[in-house]
């Protein structure tokens, strides 16, 4: 069985000394602090056409015994994404070797070996479900000495035998740094979005992210897939409520276009758990609006900024905004991702 690698707070629950509350305390004492969600924390179902895929896709998901980052995650966007053929499958196991401070996800130095009959399984997932646009993400593998970059590539490759029309994807882990293991991935690989993300500004890579990963490190791995598949556009996400400021938040975005990004994605840090980090702030949606604006300004292809944005938020039709269709903040809008740009009633987008 893996073991979990320690956590931010462990060390301090440890910590038993004379005058320390017991544990039963201490958690509930981490509860009540734990900051209630803002009243802008809702969004809207899915209706019509929309409501009738997302029946079809939840329909298939409990007839064939599927499972997707979706639901699992409980991502608030499920609705949206699986009711226009987007959905979302963690690879490599669910166990990572890396502990970050916002992840829920198990860590452990060795986790199990991987599955060799994954690619076949996750391909025949894809199929069943009827998608237009698949997501796959991994957990960080720096256990293997390509950081998993071989199983990665296979599990893309067999999903686009079976289905070729099916969009990819993929949300990759940083590979360690390590530039070779990153080409041989990206060697002929069927995608149209390569993305990773930067989770947070640069000043705060030591308290947010595990020490084997940086901003200037995934910068480095953005802009060597950029030049390796120039074919290929690339993507990445920041999380806001971590401690950072509005003018770090803009920095980091100049920092990503520069280095070619051409998608990019903002969202609310939410704590997964007590011994998570706490959330620091939540920015106001008028805020992540004006870093919409920011971030279209800067050059980006394609934009969603909100407190209820995830990475993967309606990736296809980002994709699609970015290869110039509609933007997908003005798409029957469910208040996940808030914008500057609005639709007029002949369908011709305006900014206000």
């Amino acid at each position: 069985m893996a073991t979990r690698l320690p956590l931010a707070r462990d060390a301090a629950d440890s910590a038993m000394g004379c005058g320390s509350a017991p544990p039963e305390e201490r958690e509930s004492r981490r509860s009540r602090e734990r900051k209630r969600l803002p009243k802008w924390f809702k969004t809207s179902l899915p209706v019509g056409t929309s409501q009738v895929r997302y029946n079809e896709t939840k329909s298939r998901v409990v007839e064939n015994g599927l499972n997707t980052v979706c639901e699992e995650a409980r991502c608030p966007n499920v609705h949206d994404c699986w009711g226009r053929g987007t959905a979302t499958f963690m690879i490599a196991g669910d166990i990572c070797t890396r502990g970050c401070r916002f992840c829920a996800i198990d860590t452990a130095k060795n986790p199990p070996p991987l599955d060799p009959s994954e690619p076949e399984s996750l391909a025949d997932a894809v199929s069943r479900m009827g998608l237009s646009h698949a997501v796959i993400t991994v957990v960080n593998r720096d256990d293997l000495p390509d950081g998993g970059a071989n199983h990665y590539a296979e599990c893309i490759k067999a999903i686009n035998e079976k289905s070729p029309d099916v969009g990819l994807e993929l949300l990759s882990s940083d590979l360690d740094g390590d530039l070779d293991s990153l080409a041989r991935l990206l060697d002929g690989l069927p995608l149209k979005v390569f993305a990773h993300n930067v989770e947070c500004v640069p000043r705060l890579d030591s308290v947010v992210r595990d020490p084997r990963a940086s901003f200037e490190q995934s910068i480095s791995i953005l802009m060597e897939a950029k030049r390796i598949r120039p074919d290929i556009l690339t993507k990445s996400s920041i999380m806001v409520g971590l401690g950072e400021t509005d003018e770090e938040v803009s920095e980091a975005m100049m920092r990503l276009r520069s280095a070619g990004v051409d998608m990019i994605t903002l969202g609310q840090y939410l704590q997964p758990g007590d011994r998570h980090l706490q959330v620091d702030r939540f920015p106001e949606p008028s805020t992540f609006a004006r870093w919409d604006k920011e971030a279209r300004e800067m050059g980006f292809s394609a934009v969603a900024s909100g407190p209820l944005v995830r990475s993967s938020y309606r990736a296809g039709l980002l994709w699609e905004e970015a290869k110039g269709g509609e933007p997908v903040v003005t798409r029957e809008s469910t208040g996940s991702a808030v914008s500057y740009l609005k639709t007029n009633q002949i369908g011709q987008t305006q900014t206000i």
